[in-house]
């Protein structure tokens, strides 16, 4: 199961980027990749754009990295950018994964059980959302049936949202009880306590 991480955002409202901000003394592009390992997802690629250099320098690997052209526009470029990555990478759809677990950095409180019960419904043509509380959010997975049709609609700050609008097909997962969607969106965020299950 790949995993993609957006991050390459330039956190206007916020004040910088997003990904280069720590949280318990942990840059939040550290923290989401290690969501996503830990979720078991493999291989992993982080979207880039803004600060770049500074991003790609707190990867492990920093081949993961992938810088998305047009980053400026918005999530699209990077969700773009990603899957035609994996593409390349893997040209063979026999060899390639199943589905793409897309994650956006700052979701610091997306725990990697939450990310683990999306995955669990995969399959070439899933496509998985998880939820809190009933109400849609991140990760998002992506069978690989879908990844041509979903980079060709990614756009501005939408990324695949149109796409995913008005489809039958797409699974809810509750992740509520396990953590909390919220984003971090300015600087105040980050001392909020998010709202935890119980």
């Amino acid at each position: 199961m790949a995993g993609l991480l957006l991050a390459a955002g330039a956190g206007r409202r916020f004040g910088g980027p997003k990904a280069l901000v720590e949280l318990d003394g942990e840059p939040l592009v550290r923290r989401a990749l290690r969501t996503l390992t830990e979720a078991g997802c493999g291989p992993v690629r982080v979207a880039v754009g803004a600060a770049a250099e500074d991003v790609t320098k707190l990867l492990p690997d920093p081949s993961q990295a992938i810088y998305a052209d047009g980053w400026e526009g918005g999530m699209g470029a990077s969700l773009k950018a990603g899957l035609a990555a994996l593409a390349r990478q893997f040209p063979d759809g026999e060899t390639a994964p199943v589905a793409v677990l897309v994650h956006l950095v700052d979701l610091p409180w997306v725990p990697a059980a939450a990310l683990a019960r999306v995955m669990a419904k995969a399959s070439p043509t899933a496509v998985v959302r998880a939820a809190y509380d009933g109400v849609p959010g991140h990760p998002v997975l992506f069978g690989r049936r879908w990844w041509g049709e979903v980079a060709a609609s990614a756009q501005g700050d939408r990324g695949a949202r149109d796409w995913l609008r008005g489809r039958a097909d797409v699974v809810l997962v509750e992740c509520g009880d396990l953590g909390s969607g919220q984003d971090v969106d300015r600087p105040a965020d980050l001392g909020r306590t998010p709202k935890t299950a119980g």
